[in-house]
């Protein structure tokens, strides 16, 4: 591990050094930082290529670096030879200028230990691509190593080359000279470039139709570096020292066969003997024989054997190689429009890219992205062309890979996101949000995407509006909850409202109902079912979607609609849209479906959660009992209050189909109780208990005031004072008395004071003032007994039989002052003829001067404070709607004991109740 520790630190300390060494001191590092060794190129591979950067625009150019100590071996005169070839060839391609040759940065700069120059950015030179790696870094990097040359890129690069060696020819009449694959430069976009004009001809008489070209002979005794690449040169160029355009063209035939034969030329020649080596080639060229070729294409193949002729005049020249039809290839075709398009005008450029989506899935994917999305994008400054480039880049977007997406497609489309004109171009994004919002990294999506998706919504165009509308529940679940709910639901909802479109306002009904799912419960509850009820029209269209999204809510597993929502607000609304007139029938038909369906569930529920209360009120009774084998006094009073009703109202269920046996013995579904349910039923509880720790009220005798049988006895006054005495009495401060056994006299629920005949609340002694309607005091023929009130099992006051001591007589008092005071719908019966006797002082109590009895056919008032005695035949017609006299029972009076008092278990039930 250590070794190769060390054998790693000392290949990145040797780079650094070569690298350093390289170019120091050489001018072109003041203006361009030199980054790593990626390639070799030029003749022999002789030059180093590094990648770097211009310091001032950060712009990314090709470094070639000649480094001198590689020629230390040569004689002085011998390194001049070689540094004054190379730097002929690199001032020729600087004053040169043509797309197919490799365009000059910054020109040569020399110092004492290197030749450096800056070019346009480069991959590698076509002899490493190739296979021939001298002067390369080492390991060879694995981007070269890997690369294999698609056919569309063989193609277009050798017509590139055809076009490059045209204009040479027919340009600026100059023949190249060492066309040769170490010449031939890749740059980074994939095209292919020329180089190497270090022995280029110029042509003696330019102005001339006939161009003439003198070439020098071969000198075996000069370096390498100082002779071309004789694989690759004419036969006539050795043998005959001569040389014209035809002698490129040959060399051209021998590179088409290295690119189709893994770098390999037609000959190899023994540079010993090079003219021996030539005179046997010569012969091989004259009978050609078919296996030379058999690696070749087939339609390329008759081609490359003219160009190998020995006979230069049989050779096609630059401008009829471009015209094969070998080169008629759609991707290489594409490639050379691209490569054309700032020459093309808007409309010629309109039509190619509207037919480019047909042709780049054909195209190998390091081609597209390489070499035609470069050119797309740089469309995009063209706001007339953005709508026809966009399409295709997003095309090719869907081919990346996510980090091929940021780093090469998302900056150059950033800026388009935030283009507004013309409007297709946030049409094509609308059709296309998925793959932005599936590629884009989440804070591009907050700040590019979405805010393009907002203005969409707000644009005025209506197809716009509809299509983001219609687009936005595809994605939807692609976009971050707080953005959903703050900045798009809010956008939708004043769509809906604000515009004047119908389609839009549907379209926003629909489309809230699809991203449904993806908002929370009260969200939609506290949100959108309100936002439904402010929709101004009632189009049938609006009404079905208003429909589907109650229908959506309700019967969502994750929403749903409480009970109480839909009582007080959802079925009110769905009720008054349903008799809307331009519903139809089937339309009205799905809102009563919906209405009944909510009606039957919020029925269940409520009905299901009553019956477990009760459950747990009957257990709570049974846990209150403080005696298990007697019955408690509240669960006394309970039962009679419960028979009493059943006798009223017949003992039938709820819903008229099951009595009360059956309904007790039904199992209630088991829902839990509310929070208020509970503290309820815990606040019972802990009354109850206060209740049965009290000490029981002892029967207290009050003295009875003495009447005189002949003075007329003022009562509405009496009954004034009595009250005012009542009401202040204490419950904590005094004793509870015994309770009085008589005729029952049963209470009457009510939730406000009672009130007698001239308006005056009536008090019981235990209560607050219970109020009754001055109507409900007329007087009535009783029977037998008093008429009963109702009672409920829970809660409300229920008051037992009290009864005075009838043993005891005197003289009635003259109650003809009140007969004015009672209705006349009923024939009236005067006052001193229903008057009971005073009961004697010693033996009453509280409770019997407050109640008055009932002796035979004809209900008695006392001379004393009118109690409840007195008005009982009249409150409780209006108090209860459901009051029916002969529904009641007439329960005869209980005996009394010797004290006149006797103890009544409903009493102490009742003011449990009561007090609690």
């Amino acid at each position: 591990m250590e070794s190769m520790l060390n054998k790693l630190k000392s290949t990145v300390t040797k780079v650094t050094a070569d690298v350093t060494s390289a170019v120091m001191g050489n001018p072109v590092t003041r203006e361009f930082e030199v980054g790593r060794h990626i390639a070799s190129g030029g003749p022999g591979l002789s030059w180093r290529i590094y990648n770097g950067t211009k310091k001032s625009t950060k712009q990314e150019v090709a470094v070639f670096v000649f480094d001198k100590k590689t020629i230390d071996k040569f004689q002085k005169f011998e390194k001049d030879q070689i540094v004054d070839s190379l730097k002929k060839g690199v001032q020729q391609l600087t004053r040169l200028r043509h797309p197919r040759l490799l365009t000059v940065q910054h020109p040569l700069e020399e110092s004492r230990d290197c030749l450096a120059f800056c070019t346009e950015p480069v991959f590698a030179s076509l002899a490493n691509v190739l296979g021939q790696w001298d002067n390369l870094p080492s390991p060879v990097p694995k981007d070269i190593k890997e690369y294999k040359l698609y056919d569309v890129e063989t193609k277009y690069g050798l017509l590139q080359i055809s076009e490059g060696l045209s204009f040479l020819h027919s340009g600026v009449k100059m023949v190249h000279g060492n066309l040769c694959t170490e010449n031939i430069i890749l740059n980074k976009s994939g095209a292919w470039k020329v180089m190497g004009f270090d022995f280029s001809i110029s042509s003696n008489n330019p102005s001339e139709v006939e161009p003439s070209y003198s070439c020098k002979e071969w000198d075996p005794n000069l370096p390498p570096l100082c002779l071309p690449n004789p694989e690759y040169l004419a036969p006539e160029y050795i043998l005959s020292v001569s040389c014209d355009s035809a002698s490129d063209m040959y060399s051209l035939g021998v590179v088409v066969h290295a690119v189709f034969n893994e770098g390999k030329p037609v000959f190899h020649v023994n540079k010993h003997d090079i003219f021996k080596s030539f005179s046997r080639q010569l012969d091989q060229l004259s009978s050609m024989s078919p296996a030379l070729l058999n690696k070749l294409p087939e339609e390329v193949r008759e081609h490359v054997k003219m160009l190998l002729s020995v006979t230069p005049t049989v050779r096609p020249d630059a401008d009829q190689m471009t015209k094969i039809p070998f080169f008629d290839d759609v991707g290489a075709v594409t490639l050379q429009y691209f490569d054309s398009l700032f020459q093309r005008d808007n409309l010629q450029k309109s039509q190619f890219f509207k037919g480019l989506p047909k042709v780049l899935p054909k195209l190998p994917k390091r081609v597209v992205i390489y070499r035609i999305l470069p050119a797309l994008t740089s469309e995009f400054v063209n706001p007339d062309m953005v709508p026809f480039v966009l399409p295709n880049v997003l095309l090719i977007a869907e081919e990346c890979t996510k980090e091929e997406y940021v780093r090469l497609i998302l900056p150059d489309l950033s800026p388009v996101f935030k283009q507004q004109e013309p409007i297709q171009i946030l049409l094509i994004f609308l059709q296309k949000m998925d793959l932005l919002l599936t590629k884009t990294p989440a804070e591009d999506i907050k700040n590019s995407v979405l805010p393009m998706v907002y203005r969409a919504l707000e644009a005025p165009s209506v197809q716009i509006q509809e299509l983001c509308l219609n687009i936005i529940p595809t994605f939807a679940n692609l976009i971050d909850y707080p953005s959903m709910k703050n900045s798009l639901i809010p956008r939708i909802k004043s769509a809906c409202l604000q515009t004047s479109s119908l389609a839009v306002r549907v379209n926003s009904l629909v489309c809230l109902g699809k991203i449904l799912e993806y908002l929370d419960k009260w969200f939609v509850i506290d949100e959108i079912l309100p936002f439904l009820q402010q929709i101004p029209s009632r189009e049938p269209a609006v009404l079905m979607g208003i429909l589907g999204i109650f229908k959506c809510t309700f019967s969502h597993k994750k929403l749903g609609i409480p009970k109480e929502h839909l009582a007080t607000k959802t079925l009110p609304h769905l009720v008054s849209l349903s008799i809307d007139n331009n519903l139809n029938l089937n339309q009205f038909n799905s809102f009563m479906a919906v209405i009944r369906e909510m009606l039957n569930r919020m029925e269940a529920e409520h009905k299901t959660k009553l019956e477990q209360l009760h459950v747990m009120q009957e257990q709570q009774r049974s846990i209150n009992i403080s005696n298990p084998g007697h019955p408690s006094e509240e669960t006394k009073g309970s039962s009679s209050s419960v028979s009493q009703i059943e006798d009223i109202f017949g003992s039938s269920g709820v819903n008229g189909k099951e009595n009360g046996p059956s309904a007790a013995s039904s199992h209630p579904n088991r829902m839990s109780l509310t929070l208020e349910e509970k503290q309820r039923l815990a606040k019972e509880q802990e009354q109850a208990a206060k209740l049965r720790s009290q000490q029981p009220l002892a029967p207290q005798t009050v003295k009875a005031a003495s009447t005189n049988n002949t003075q007329m006895k003022d009562l509405t006054s009496s009954l004034l004072t009595n009250m005012t005495s009542l009401n202040n009495m204490s419950l904590t401060n005094t004793v509870r008395p015994a309770a009085v056994q008589g005729a029952p006299i049963s209470a009457f629920p009510s939730s406000g004071p009672m009130v007698g005949s001239m308006g005056a609340p009536l008090a019981n002694g235990y209560n607050s003032p219970m109020g009754f309607q001055g109507s409900a005091m007329g007087m009535r023929p009783t029977g037998p007994s008093l008429y009963g009130g109702m009672a409920t099992t829970t809660s409300t006051p229920n008051f037992g039989a009290l009864v005075q001591n009838p043993g005891h007589t005197s003289k009635a008092p003259d109650m003809s002052a009140l007969d004015n005071l009672f209705t006349s719908n009923k024939p009236k019966v005067a006052l001193n003829q229903m008057a009971s006797m005073a009961p004697p002082p010693a033996a009453n109590s509280p409770w019997l001067n407050q109640y008055g009895s009932s002796s035979g056919a004809q209900t008695q008032m006392q001379g004393g404070p009118v109690g409840m005695g007195a008005a009982q035949a009249g409150f409780g017609i209006q108090a209860n709607p459901f009051f029916s006299p002969q529904n009641f029972s007439h329960p005869a009076a209980q005996s009394v004991n010797q004290a006149g008092v006797k103890h009544s278990t409903s009493v102490n039930n009742d003011l449990k109740d009561l007090f609690g």
